[in-house]
């Protein structure tokens, strides 16, 4: 995946203080995708579209925590 070329290519690493950040985020997002199921789409314009915005995050972050290292012994 691009994330781990980046990765591999930049020698990237997350401190344990950056996966937490990412970890709280992906729950975040969670949270607000399960919260937009049963809205209205005729009261919320666009809600389709930050589902989808909402989707692409939640998939980006943890396609970052799976393939960026984390640091060894680093905050």
């Amino acid at each position: 995946m691009a994330v781990r070329h980046l990765a591999q290519r930049w020698n990237m690493e997350l401190t344990k203080s950056e996966r937490a950040k990412i970890t709280d985020s992906v729950h975040s997002i969670q949270s607000a995708r399960a919260s937009l199921i049963d809205i209205d789409e005729s009261k919320v314009p666009k809600v389709d579209e930050i589902q989808e915005c909402l989707e692409s995050a939640d998939k980006n972050l943890r396609v970052a925590l799976r393939q960026v290292p984390a640091k060894k012994n680093l905050q």
